[in-house]
């Protein structure tokens, strides 16, 4: 049994490259065996790229995310052309709207996302996307700029209705820690109606920590927590599900599945 972490910010959980790489094995030791790197910024990218060269079960995505979007970079759009050309880059992200937070305003948000699904779709990569309280405009951008590699809405956090409107489009849907919060009724009824083939699981770390270890800092070794969770409420054997999540994550980032 083997699991797949869509999602970790692996250079926010420490900056040491040496602990970086401990974070890496001790996710091993639970069976977490691929995980995809996430930047916060294009700085980030390049440092953590760089401390993780050696750990070939490691992936990486880049992008611009909306709470970037005041700053960033320096011509940012070449960087990420030629950055993807780096062994081990699978994605564009994350990328997205976030008006919660409020970053910059929502044109800026939306022009940099749309930049970034266009960019997407020249490079043949699928789209890692970030929404908060976006969730029409996002649903709405997608519809006529979808990249042909598809996306994730990564860290799901809308409800069943919109799901069931996302599943028109070649999306997926990624689930965090926050799926065993008591209070997420939206996320244990979106995770009734979607097909199993679907669903994506992710840690989210250093952030969205399971209930049973709030307090700490997250890390991607705590996902088979969430993944015995999501069993139970889909009725499903954890080995069986761990290999569907398995084969749809490589499937998604186009990777070997074996």
């Amino acid at each position: 049994m083997q699991y797949f972490d869509t999602h970790a910010h692996l250079g926010l959980i420490v900056d040491d490259p040496i602990e970086q790489l401990i974070v890496i094995q001790e996710a091993r030791q639970t069976s977490v065996n691929r995980i995809v790197s996430i930047c916060n910024s294009l700085h980030d990218f390049g440092q953590v790229y760089e401390n993780l060269k050696s750990a070939s079960n490691v992936y990486h995505a880049i992008g611009v995310s909306p709470s970037e979007v005041q700053n960033p970079g320096k011509d940012w759009f070449a960087h990420i052309e030629q950055s993807v050309q780096y062994p081990r880059v699978v994605a564009i992200g994350e990328i997205g709207l976030d008006y919660y937070r409020k970053f910059g305003d929502k044109k800026s948000q939306i022009e940099l996302f749309i930049t970034q699904l266009d960019l997407a779709n020249k490079l043949n990569l699928p789209v890692i996307i970030h929404n908060r309280d976006a969730g029409h405009d996002v649903l709405d951008i997608l519809r006529d700029r979808m990249p042909s590699r598809g996306g994730v809405l990564h860290c799901y956090s809308e409800d069943a209705a919109y799901a069931e409107k996302a599943l028109e489009l070649n999306l997926y849907f990624s689930f965090a820690g926050n799926l065993t919060y008591k209070n997420a009724k939206n996320l244990h009824e979106t995770i009734g109606v979607l097909p199993v083939d679907r669903i994506l699981i992710e840690s989210e770390s250093p952030f969205m920590i399971p209930a049973d270890y709030r307090g700490k800092r997250n890390m991607p070794k705590y996902l088979p927590i969430t993944a015995r969770f999501m069993a139970d409420m889909l009725e499903m054997e954890e080995e069986a599900l761990a290999a569907q999540l398995w084969e749809n994550a490589n499937k998604f980032f186009g990777l070997p599945n074996e």
